[in-house]
């Protein structure tokens, strides 16, 4: 898929996974060292909001706003994923005083890959947000067509209260 990176165009690694498609294999880890799959995300409506370094000024305000939505969705997993390294999300984590969102890292590309979303050329994962229903199906995906600007936080959120209702 192509999308731009500052009005450069970029290349995907492959199509993006579908709405109503199953969460494809893949590996992720948090500060711990733990790592997490598809499976692990089954049983909670679960919103993923993939950046490629949460580092940068867009990735860190988009992390920041879904940090803020927390509390309005109990029961929900908020994820924050990016290609930084678990020792990086840490430190940004601590430094920006977000506690409610888990951000799980993709240094590895196994994420990014299985899901399309991977750009060599940048070595770094597409901006999106999909949202997934408690039994692991990507009901909601937005993938940002230039990866420099900001999702369409509120879109995602609706996704989200419809399915709490």
């Amino acid at each position: 898929m192509e999308v731009t990176f500052k009005g450069t165009a970029v290349t995907t690694n492959a199509e993006p996974t579908a709405v109503g498609a199953q969460l494809p294999l893949f590996t992720v880890v948090d500060e711990a060292g733990q790592e997490f799959g598809p499976q692990d995300f089954r049983g909670k409506i679960t919103l993923i909001s993939v950046v490629p370094d949460i580092n940068t000024r867009v990735c860190s305000l988009s992390t920041k706003k879904f940090n803020q939505d927390v509390d309005e969705f109990p029961g929900v997993n908020f994820l924050t994923i990016s290609t930084n390294t678990p020792d990086q999300q840490k430190d940004w984590c601590a430094a920006e005083g977000v506690q409610q969102m888990k951000l799980l890292s993709d240094a590895g590309h196994s994420f990014g890959k299985a899901m399309g979303l991977y750009i060599q050329a940048k070595d770094f994962d597409a901006r999106s947000v999909w949202v997934l229903n408690a039994e692991g199906d990507v009901i909601y995906r937005e993938i940002v067509p230039e990866i420099s600007s900001e999702p369409d936080y509120q879109a995602a959120l609706d996704v989200v209260r419809s399915l709490t209702v």
